[in-house]
């Protein structure tokens, strides 16, 4: 298996590139930036790209760029991303693909055999996905769902709130007094975060973040 390095850290790409060498790897090249690293790529055409999301210049997204340029001009080239923080929000796009695709922590990096073992399996077409990086999107999911804490009958309220229907109307389609559907009504916009503006209509708001949803 042929496989291009990136990482600007010298003494991590050398090390990682004598452990994959000593594991019957081939390493066509390696890069301290995401413009070493294209070139490589377009050159040798490698197996694997392993990829620091982190790099020179900006040490901000380069290395994940460069990952999907690859991905978009060589889409058969399998891609292991590393990273020593959780990109959750930028590394969804690639995860998304599902295949020959990868992401690991670079404090996960401790057991050969196991680095070795994810290094096959995205070459041959599989993904990896460490599990910081699923925890942080649980986490996230959770922190940013609108609705995770709104109930079954505030749901039942919300959703009618999104067919236009009044409070008359809601009481009328549920069997409730008026009275209980205000009362659910400022449940939902309470429980939804959404405080009282000059500017923006809470109902309103809680109906689009509803529908954000379906």
């Amino acid at each position: 298996m042929r496989i291009a390095l990136a990482d600007d850290d010298v003494l991590l790409r050398a090390g990682l590139a004598s452990l994959l060498e000593r594991s019957g790897f081939e390493i066509v090249g390696q890069a301290g930036d995401a413009t070493g690293l294209l070139g490589i790529v377009r050159e040798q055409r490698p197996d694997l790209a392993i990829v620091d999301i982190r790099m020179p210049p900006g040490y901000s997204t380069e290395g994940l760029d460069a990952a999907r340029v690859i991905r978009k001009e060589h889409p058969g080239i399998g891609i292991l991303l590393l990273s020593a923080h959780t990109e959750v929000e930028e590394a969804m796009e690639l995860l998304a693909a599902g295949q020959r695709v990868g992401y690991l922590l670079k404090s996960r990096i401790t057991d050969v055999a196991d680095f070795v073992e994810t290094v096959e399996r995205i070459a041959q077409g599989g993904s990896v996905v460490d599990p910081g990086l699923v925890q942080e999107l649980i986490t996230a999911h959770h922190r940013d769902d609108p609705l995770e804490s709104v109930t079954r009958r505030e749901r039942e309220v919300l959703a009618l709130m999104a067919e236009g229907r009044s409070n008359a109307g809601i009481a009328h389609r549920l069997w409730i007094t008026e009275g209980t559907v205000e009362k659910h009504v400022r449940s939902i916009l309470t429980r939804m975060q959404l405080p009282e503006t000059e500017d923006d209509h809470r109902r309103v708001l809680a109906v689009l973040k509803f529908l954000e949803t379906r």
